[in-house]
């Protein structure tokens, strides 16, 4: 008696290309379409207190960028043994610890800079962008897709506040990253030329009016409007 046996073709389904188009959005959507700033309104403490010069926010910037990215990766990876009604608590105990290791990296490393931003480095645990993606995205995805999603939203936040203090910098004290540029610039044009500086951009409000530029900029351009 013949037995007949037949192929049976397995199709294996292909994984996810490493840097898929879905995956690029998670990226790219957030340095323009739904910038956690000038979008989405979240982060603007910050941004207006820190960018006066651009080194401290520069310092800013990576502190951000590293506990989001740290913070989404760890809840990520614990996100189906995180019990539901304490979900908020264990994500503020993420943060918390990782921005404490900023503070004392630091401190121990940059004392000045750590003297100057300690508080606000200190802020970044209730930054609503942290916790908004923690929530949003980290809870309910794998740790790679976790990782890009943080990446992507501490990069919008980033070139925003970073455009916010160059022109600050260089509106209200002439300079940027501590260089004199106004006074090179006023050099080249003979000793009567004197590039003015305005004492507004070192204030609150000249964040807000540099922030409201911005915004109005990229919304025009995306056509965003608020419901």
């Amino acid at each position: 008696m013949s037995t007949e046996t037949a192929e049976k073709a397995i199709k294996v389904k292909d994984s996810e290309a490493f840097l898929s188009k879905r995956r690029k959005k998670l990226i790219t959507d957030p340095l323009v379409d739904d910038n956690p700033i000038t979008i989405q309104v979240l982060g603007i403490c910050s941004a207006l207190a820190v960018t006066t010069q651009m080194q401290p926010t520069l310092v800013m910037a990576l502190s951000v960028v590293f506990v989001i990215v740290m913070s989404n990766l760890t809840i990520s990876l614990l996100r189906n043994k995180i019990p539901g009604r304490v979900r908020i608590i264990v994500q503020l105990a993420v943060v918390a610890t990782l921005v404490t290791l900023v503070n004392e990296v630091l401190k121990a490393f940059a004392y000045d800079m750590y003297k100057e931003l300690s508080v606000f480095v200190g802020l970044i645990i209730t930054n609503c962008i942290v916790m908004g993606r923690l929530e949003a995205f980290a809870l309910g995805n794998k740790p790679y897709d976790s990782i890009l999603d943080g990446f992507g939203s501490a990069l919008g936040y980033s070139w925003i506040i970073l455009t916010v203090a160059f022109f600050r910098e260089l509106w209200g004290s002439g300079a940027v990253f501590g260089v004199p540029v106004f006074d090179y610039v006023s050099g080249l044009f003979g000793d009567d030329f004197q590039l003015a500086t305005n004492g507004l951009m070192v204030s609150p409000v000249g964040a807000f009016i540099i922030l409201g530029l911005l915004i109005w900029v990229q919304r025009s351009k995306t056509g965003y409007v608020e419901h």
